[in-house]
């Protein structure tokens, strides 16, 4: 009797890359998501930024009249650009309007937005009311910013609004609101009509996000509904709060769109109102690409600081961070 033995099977051993290779493949398939985003923002913003700052820094040297090819040369030119932007008699001006508007805007806007979030929450139980006003009141901020300013420019005017009709018909002198005094007002108007929609939203969803039970208990205690929105619902919406004061800040030092639309209906806004507007002229009117490239920086500096300091003053206690 002969006995046959079989040789076992050999069988593959894995490969020492293969879990190496899932791994990286994990780990880069969220970079490949971002990639799209990722490439936008450094062709269309990162890019444009670093360019700026270059240009900031560069001049052109004239030689002889200036006719020949070679006549002008673009040389370094440190910080002179930006010496030239601060000293400029028309820069500090256009920001002590800014900061005129941003103390107009910002503040009642941002009330006018907290009070809609918490009338609206104060009544969850009518969806048809609430939607539809949630629709009105952010209906403005869909409405662009150029086409917003045509339209309350036409209001402003006195020949053309009728709003000048209805004070005439009761007899009263009505305002000139594209006046020197009033100008301010005006472009300001624009701007709170369109952006307390946005802010409303932002924190009526947080107000949403908070359960009714925690209301409940607080009536169940005695509290009253003004007692509710002072010490429960407003401390709840304190990061929705300081992020639209952020969002806000920003769009205030950039300020354009409105006067700049409102400047041919009106002989009291100058090409240079706002700092964006003398960046407008200086690049555009003058052919000074490197002054305007300059303030466009500083304005930059001016905005990350500005916002930096200010989540950085308030972060710990909004956001509830701990060291």
């Amino acid at each position: 009797m002969s006995l046959t033995t079989t040789a076992p099977r050999k069988t593959a051993a894995p490969t020492a890359g293969t879990p190496r290779r899932r791994k990286a493949k994990r780990t880069g398939t969220p970079y490949g998501f971002l990639a799209p985003a990722m490439i936008l923002f450094a062709a269309f913003l990162a890019a444009p930024i670093v360019y700026a700052g270059y240009l900031s820094l560069r001049k052109v040297k004239v030689s002889g009249l200036g006719l020949g090819s070679k006549s002008r040369t673009e040389i370094w030119a440190g910080l002179d650009n930006y010496t030239r932007s601060l000293t400029d008699p028309d820069f500090l001006p256009s920001v002590y309007r800014v900061g005129a508007y941003g103390l107009i805007v910002v503040p009642t806007m941002l009330g006018l937005a907290l009070l809609f979030a918490l009338l609206l929450d104060a009544n969850r139980t009518r969806e048809s009311i609430g939607k539809f006003a949630r629709i009105s009141i952010f209906l403005p901020y869909a409405v662009p910013a150029v086409v917003a300013s045509l339209l309350w420019g036409f209001l402003y005017l006195p020949r053309v609004s009728p709003i000048t009709d209805i004070f005439e018909a009761v007899g009263i002198t009505a305002p000139n609101l594209l006046s020197s005094s009033l100008t301010m007002w005006a472009v300001a108007n624009i701007a709170i009509w369109g952006g307390t929609g946005f802010n409303m939203i932002v924190i009526y969803t947080a107000l949403r996000a908070v359960p009714t039970s925690l209301y409940e208990s607080a009536r169940i205690d005695g509290a009253s509904e003004l007692a509710i929105a002072w010490r429960i619902k407003i401390p709840i919406v304190m990061p929705s709060l300081v992020m639209t004061f952020v969002f806000s800040l920003i769009a205030t030092l950039q300020v354009f769109a409105e006067p700049m639309t409102l400047r041919p209906l009106a002989n009291t806004i100058s090409t240079t109102w706002t700092p964006l507007m003398k960046v407008y002229r200086d690049a555009f009117a003058r052919n000074d690409l490197y002054a305007a490239a300059a303030t466009s920086v500083i304005i930059a500096l001016a905005t990350f600081i500005l916002s930096f300091g200010f989540l950085k003053l308030v972060g710990r206690r909004a956001f509830n961070q701990e060291d």
